[in-house]
């Protein structure tokens, strides 16, 4: 009899504790919850991945996420694509670690209020609910991965701004959205990746969610830390995970194209260029 009390005893205690875990859990869940660690990476660690792929295409890590089992799962919609393309030396391409930023629709008044002055108003909204709180994270071999309000005409983008990320270090920008400026964006030659082009600023039209969490461009998933490859034929991200095991085959598969193409060029008397040499 005494041992089925302290049975019961220590059954309820159970159930209370799980209970009491429960409603915590709920309170939390109402306030918010991420579900997918953000990891960081050390400056060593981010400078030793890019090494590898130093030299890699699209195409050929696309072929090495086929062979660590991942196929199709770091290819980004193709309808982001290059936003100018330099066929000489190759300019547009970028290798870097992903930094993420998430900007959603505004449910805040699109206009100053009457009698506001206009630039008062767009300043305290860039500086209170659509700034770039992101720009500390970057660093030399940063790809910037913006997450945007894709339906609207929003220009979150700019020859200004990108080239400010540029100066801090930003190898590469992909966006799921839209920039204004790309003219002299092309001429600054700031490698970006865009789905189209955009006119509004982002005052009255969109304002920042997160910095460094998981944002999906493009049908792909893209953690920070995650290895980000444009070129012409678009934008692939590399799970980090897998990343050191997706360049040594991408890597194999790069030497055998430019071995049999070196092979071509010199049957047909075309001289060599970077491409294969």
């Amino acid at each position: 009899m005494k041992k089925l009390i302290i049975l019961s005893i220590v059954l309820f205690a159970s159930i209370f504790s799980a209970t009491k875990a429960q409603e915590r859990d709920k309170k939390t869940l109402a306030k918010g919850m991420n579900f997918i660690e953000t990891r960081t990476y050390s400056v060593e660690d981010d400078a030793k991945i890019l090494e590898l792929y130093k030299n890699l295409r699209v195409a050929d890590v696309s072929d090495g996420l086929d062979m660590v089992g991942l196929p199709g799962t770091g290819l980004v919609d193709p309808a982001i694509h290059a936003d100018w393309v330099d066929l000489k030396d190759f300019t547009h391409i970028f290798r870097g670690i992903a930094v993420t930023v998430r900007y959603v629709p505004t449910q805040r008044l699109p206009l100053p209020a009457s009698g506001e002055e206009f630039h008062k108003w767009e300043g305290n909204f860039y500086n209170s609910y659509s700034h770039e709180a992101f720009t500390q994270l970057i660093k030399p071999g940063t790809a910037v991965v913006i997450d945007d309000v894709e339906d609207k005409d929003i220009g979150s983008i700019g020859s200004n701004n990108i080239l400010y990320w540029y100066k801090l270090g930003a190898v590469g920008i992909v966006t799921d959205a839209g920039s204004r400026d790309t003219d002299e964006v092309g001429l600054e030659r700031v490698p970006l990746y865009l789905r189209k082009k955009g006119r509004g600023i982002r005052p009255g039209r969109n304002e920042i969610e997160s910095v460094n969490r998981p944002v999906s461009i493009g049908g792909v998933l893209v953690c920070p830390g995650d290895v980000v490859v444009g070129d012409g034929d678009g934008v692939v991200v590399v799970p980090r995970a897998v990343a050191e095991q997706v360049a040594k085959y991408a890597s194999e598969i790069l030497i055998k194209d430019k071995t049999g193409r070196k092979g071509l060029y010199e049957s047909l008397g075309r001289p060599l260029d970077k491409t294969v040499k």
